[in-house]
C-alpha cells in the first residue's frame, strides 16, 4: 500500500502500538506527525527517520488539554497544508480497586482515552471537510465487551470509543471520511521472547499478537480503495473473544 503524499497524525505515536503504526506509515511513504507526551521517545523516533527522509515530525502534547489538541491541528495545517489520516491511539489504564479509584483518576482515563479522541476527530473533520478522502481509526480494546475486575474506567473509555466510532461514521457520511475502530486483544509490546508456550497456545491463532498486527490493519482500513468499510469495529485478537472458556 502506497501512502506517498498522505499526511498522518498518530496520537500516542512514540511508544508501543502507536510507535509501530507510525513506523508502518513512514515505511509506506506517508508524512507522519507523532503526537505524544513522551518527548525522549518521540524525538528519538523522529531522528531515526529524519536521517532517511524529512517525513517524521514529533509534537509534544498532553492530550488531556483540549486547547493543545486544537493547536496541534492548526500547526499541522500550517506546516503540511492538509491532513488525510487520523489514528486515535493514545490511551492509558488505571486498574485500581473500585473502592479506591478517585473521580480524578476516572476523569484522567476518560479524558485521555475518549474525550481526546472526540476532540481530535472533530478537528480532523473541520480541516478535512470538502476534500475527497479522509480516514479516522480509533484504537479501542477487546475490553469494550469483556473485563477483569477493577478495570471500570478503562473498559468504559474503550466501550465509548466503539460507540463514538459508529456515531462519527454517520455524522461524516457526506464528507468522504470513513471512521472505523480496531480492538486489539493481547498485544505484547516489549518482551515477546519471554512469553510461554501456554501464552501462545491459548489463542486460536496459536500466538500472542504483535503491534505489527494492528499496524497492518490500520494500513488496510485507511487505503483509498477501502471506502466501503465504515463505522465498524475490527477485533484483532487471534480469535480469543470467540473462544468459550469455563473454569
Amino acid at each position: 500500500m502506497n501512502y506517498d503524499g498522505k499526511v498522518v497524525l498518530v496520537t500516542g505515536g512514540a511508544n508501543g502500538i502507536g510507535k509501530v503504526i507510525s513506523q508502518a506509515y513512514l515505511k509506506s511513504g506517508a508524512t507522519v506527525i507523532i503526537a505524544d507526551i513522551d518527548e525522549e521517545k518521540g524525538k528519538a523516533l523522529q531522528a531515526e527517520y529524519t536521517s532517511k527522509s524529512d517525513r517524521a515530525f514529533f509534537y509534544k502534547i498532553d492530550l488531556q488539554n483540549v486547547v493543545a489538541i486544537r493547536e496541534l491541528f492548526q500547526t499541522i495545517i500550517s506546516m503540511q497544508q492538509s491532513i488525510d489520516i487520523l489514528i486515535n491511539n493514545a490511551g492509558k489504564g488505571n486498574f485500581r480497586s473500585l473502592y479506591e479509584l478517585t473521580i480524578e483518576e476516572w476523569d484522567e482515563v476518560i479524558n485521555l482515552n475518549l474525550r481526546a479522541a472526540f476532540i481530535a476527530a472533530q478537528e480532523f473533520a473541520r480541516y478535512n471537510r470538502g476534500t475527497s478522502y479522509g480516514r479516522i481509526i480509533n484504537i479501542s480494546s477487546t475490553r469494550y465487551l469483556m473485563s477483569e475486575a477493577n478495570t471500570e474506567a478503562y473498559a468504559a473509555s474503550k466501550g465509548g470509543i466503539v460507540s463514538l466510532t459508529h456515531a462519527l461514521a454517520l455524522s461524516l457520511g457526506n464528507e468522504n471520511i470513513t471512521v472505523n475502530a480496531i480492538s486489539p486483544g493481547w498485544i505484547e509490546n516489549n518482551h515477546y521472547e519471554k512469553l510461554t508456550e501456554e501464552d501462545h497456545k491459548q489463542h486460536p491463532s496459536k500466538r500472542v499478537g504483535k503491534p505489527e498486527d494492528i499496524a497492518r490493519m490500520c494500513l488496510f482500513l485507511t487505503d483509498e480503495e477501502n471506502d466501503f468499510i465504515n463505522g465498524e469495529n475490527i477485533v484483532v485478537d487471534g480469535g480469543m473473544t470467540k473462544k468459550m472458556i469455563y473454569i
